[in-house]
């Protein structure tokens, strides 16, 4: 199992196709926005497990869901011990679903602001394509009110650097 997910990992790092679209499993979809909704205080992190197919699409079943690392409320970090972790579980679930799975992406939350990347989260992703220029990053902006209806919005972006 370790042999496939090294040629797994290997593939994924000569791809210098960008990732054409992001298809989100409606349990991952559920995670992510619960993940979100746990705190409006500071922002929330995960990773998106899934496969990209032959057209750069990347197909979402799974999350890693991460504890905070970094204690500034507006930064999120993963540590070594927790994407060592992710990449366990990314081949716990292949050997499941018996297809390869890799950790494709990262996601985090936006509480009480824009869902436009900021220029942290632009500089992140971009390091992260160095290594796959399909990786993909999602924000969730959560907790925010149009003032002039006092309703919440959630909105759900994919983005790349």
């Amino acid at each position: 199992a370790m042999a496939a997910a090294t040629s797994t990992a290997a593939t994924a790092a000569t791809s210098s196709a960008r990732c054409a679209a992001v298809r989100l499993s409606r349990h991952c979809v559920f995670v992510l926005l619960s993940h979100a909704f746990a705190t409006e205080h500071e922002e929330v992190m995960g990773l998106l497990l899934g496969a990209f197919d032959d057209d750069d699409t990347a197909n979402v079943f799974g999350l890693s869901v991460l504890a905070r690392v970094d204690k500034r409320p507006d930064r999120v970090e993963i540590s070594a011990v927790q994407l060592a972790a992710a990449a366990r579980k990314a081949e716990a679930l292949g050997a499941q679903l018996r297809r390869p799975v890799s950790i494709v992406g990262w996601y985090h939350s936006h509480p009480h602001i824009t869902v436009s990347p900021s220029h942290v989260d632009l500089r992140t992703q971009a390091l992260q394509q160095q290594l796959d220029a399909r990786f993909v990053g999602v924000i969730v902006s959560c907790f925010n009110h149009d003032t002039p209806r006092t309703t919440g919005n959630i909105e759900l972006i994919a983005f790349q650097a």
